[in-house]
């Protein structure tokens, strides 16, 4: 997550606010408003309202110094943070790249918590130095402590989308040897804890308790976002899983290189029946390039009839490629966003497939509820779906590959 507002930068990290934050902001100035006007009915108004505004700005240094904690420790592994952005539910820190190990994943997702932790102990000292809640400032600072002490525990909860979540994958990866693994199960116990959390929240707000919509909405929050990492981490293993080999198809078709330009256009780009799009040339059983039909406008039609498609072929070479063995996330990096095919080469210097836009969505189609209709407009048109963010997706994939094993896809 980034974007909203930025207010400056620390340690290098940009610091974002969005604008959902105002509304905890408002919620937190307002309930502690009330509390405090209760415990001190003679202060002026301003003062109590004050005081709440205080504690908001309190909870907003909380949250950061919480994300701060992740994000150090992720610089010191070598890992970039792009930035660090407060919204209604909390904080995030985000990360260029995963942690290359699982020992490194676990201590980048146990520094926010550990911070929340210190904290919370560091003004547990100082509420007793100002004299504890007797004082104005006691329990201004025993209130911090609460909301750290809450930052700390609570996400230790263990499922995602929670740092507690990210423990849990950190240890499942460790001990399966698997990323993927690790947070498909974290995942799970987010959903879980997520759904029972919005079902115990309704049940509390028709029982009369209105924290009880707070409670569904935490848990609603949850849920969703432990079943994006799920389906997020489905597509990168197929990503990685799926080879080129599995995917490539040879819609294309051959033609003799010796064939004129004037029957060339005569029996393949002026009739109105669908043809591939895709030719080679070819020339005594060795391919000579791909036909490029462009090419045609730059030369005479007088000459058309003398030429042969030699005139016209792009070396295969000079054509982009990818090997069959590679897999699907290297295909979607390769193609990029203007790339419209890619060429597979055999082991003797030919075409062995091609790679197209709409091969490369066959695999993720289930996942992503694409049509066949889906598929066959990203061949024509040479890209993916609108909204459709293959390439971020397919790029974190293989820097997650570089953390697998050998045996690992």
């Amino acid at each position: 997550m980034q974007g909203g507002i930025r207010l400056g930068s620390l340690f290098g990290i940009p610091l974002y606010l969005d604008p959902s934050w105002f509304i905890i902001a408002l919620l937190v100035t307002w309930g502690n408003g009330l509390r405090w006007r209760q415990s001190y009915p003679d202060w002026p108004g301003a003062w109590v309202w004050g005081i709440g505004f205080l504690l908001a700005l309190g909870l907003f240094g909380s949250v950061v110094l919480h994300e701060l904690g992740h994000s150090l420790v992720a610089k010191a592994q070598g890992v970039k943070v792009r930035s660090i952005t407060l919204f209604l539910f909390g904080g995030v820190a985000t990360l260029e790249r995963e942690s290359r190990t699982p020992m490194q994943a676990l201590r980048v997702a146990m520094a926010g918590p550990l911070v929340s932790l210190g904290l919370a102990l560091g003004l547990m000292g100082l509420t007793r130095w100002l004299g504890g809640v007797a004082s104005p400032w006691g329990r201004m600072t025993q209130e911090l402590m609460a909301i750290n002490w809450v930052l700390g525990i609570f996400n230790l909860i263990p499922g995602l989308p929670l740092d507690g979540g990210q423990v849990l994958k950190a240890c499942i990866w460790q001990v399966t040897g698997s990323p993927f693994r690790g947070v498909q199960w974290a995942a799970a116990f987010g959903w879980g804890l997520g759904t029972l959390g919005m079902l115990l929240g309704i049940f509390a707000f028709l029982s009369g308790a209105a924290g009880g919509l707070w409670l569904a909405l935490i848990g609603w929050f949850m849920a969703s976002n432990a079943q994006t990492y799920r389906q997020y981490s489905l597509l990168q293993e197929i990503l990685l899983k799926t080879k080129v080999h599995d995917i490539m198809s040879r819609d294309f078709r051959v033609l003799p290189a010796e064939l004129s330009l004037r029957d060339f256009v005569d029996l393949y780009c002026l009739p109105t029946t669908r043809a591939p799009e895709i030719y080679f040339a070819e020339a005594d059983g060795r391919y000579r390039g791909l036909v490029d039909s462009g090419r045609l406008s730059h030369l005479e039609r007088s000459q058309w009839t003398q030429l042969s498609l030699d005139a016209i072929v792009i070396p295969l070479d000079e054509l982009p490629g990818i090997r069959e063995q590679e897999s699907l996330a290297q295909a979607i990096v390769t193609l990029g966003e203007h790339q419209s095919w890619l060429l597979v080469r055999s082991p003797v210097g030919g075409v062995q497939g091609l790679v197209l836009r709409g091969d490369v969505l066959k695999p993720l189609a289930p996942f992503l509820g694409l049509s066949e209709a889906d598929l066959e407009r990203a061949n024509r048109e040479g890209r993916y779906p609108q909204g459709l963010n293959l390439v971020p997706l397919a790029q974190k994939a293989l820097e997650l590959a570089a953390t697998l094993p050998e045996t690992q896809p």
